[in-house]
């Protein structure tokens, strides 16, 4: 059964949740410290010239940026030759966060799923999943130019000045949690994420833990050809409900697996 927190009256409740509210003040300044360190960050060229495939055919790097002054970059992970319920649960997670571009807009920014698989394949699984964001593909010929090779998983921010492009900003792992709404909702809720590494209390909930194990469910039949891999990336589920086809049209062997956790 799970546990509960202990019940108090209304006035002990809200003199803990006072107590807890400055230190959440001395998080958030803390935070605002380090974005203001970020801003400060020196930049490094990178080739604009990098090709990279999308709806629209070979374009560049610079093309990403249609227009905008910023980029926002979101390195996707593939598995070539994979089915959908095999792709990469962290990056199925994260690019599933993303929706209204327009805020980023009006601050010239723009953002933009660079994937490590091939556009017509990678692009189906967009289209399974109902995402609208920009996508391309960046084939090996680009790894090394954007220094992307084994980062696929991580976030770049680039800086467009004239027909020149810079790297201001590169984070992976746990620093790219920002782009999840539901972190930020969860570590707000009393269970939190109910993920196994968290320092809650003894009872709380838990579910599945490392190797992308918490961004998974198994909520129906699924196969799955990674070694380890089990069930379906959750939010795969309500678009197999809904009647929506998650064939990739792949008709290539599946690759060598790499993880992004």
């Amino acid at each position: 059964m799970t546990s509960l927190p202990p019940v108090v009256d209304r006035a002990t409740y809200l003199h803990e949740r006072a107590a807890l509210l400055d230190r959440e003040k001395a998080h958030t300044r803390a935070g605002d410290a380090l974005a203001a360190a970020r801003r400060r960050l020196p930049m490094t060229e990178v080739d604009a010239t990098a090709p990279l495939d999308g709806a629209a055919g070979r374009v560049t790097l610079l093309d990403a940026f249609e227009g905008h002054t910023q980029l926002f970059a979101s390195y996707h992970m593939w598995h070539t030759g994979h089915a959908a319920a095999d792709q990469c649960e962290g990056c199925t997670f994260f690019s599933g966060g993303v929706g209204e571009l327009g805020y980023l807009h009006s601050r010239g920014v723009t953002y933009a799923v660079l994937c490590q698989g091939p556009y017509p394949e990678s692009s189906r699984y967009r289209d399974f999943m109902g995402w609208e964001m920009p996508w391309y593909s960046v084939p090996e010929e680009s790894w090394d130019p954007l220094d992307a090779r084994g980062f696929f998983g991580g976030k770049v921010c680039y800086l467009r000045d004239g027909d020149r492009v810079f790297e201001t900003y590169r984070t992976t792992g746990r620093g790219v949690e920002p782009m999840s709404a539901s972190y930020g909702i969860l570590d707000m809720t009393v269970y939190g994420r109910q993920e196994a590494w968290e320092d809650s209390p003894a009872g709380w909930p838990r579910r599945a833990g490392g190797e992308g194990g918490q961004f998974r469910s198994e909520e129906g039949p699924t196969t799955n050809r990674r070694a380890g891999v089990r069930g379906r990336p959750t939010a795969q589920w309500s678009r197999i409900v809904g009647g929506r086809d998650d064939d990739l049209g792949s008709d290539q062997a599946p690759a060598t697996d790499h993880c992004c956790h």
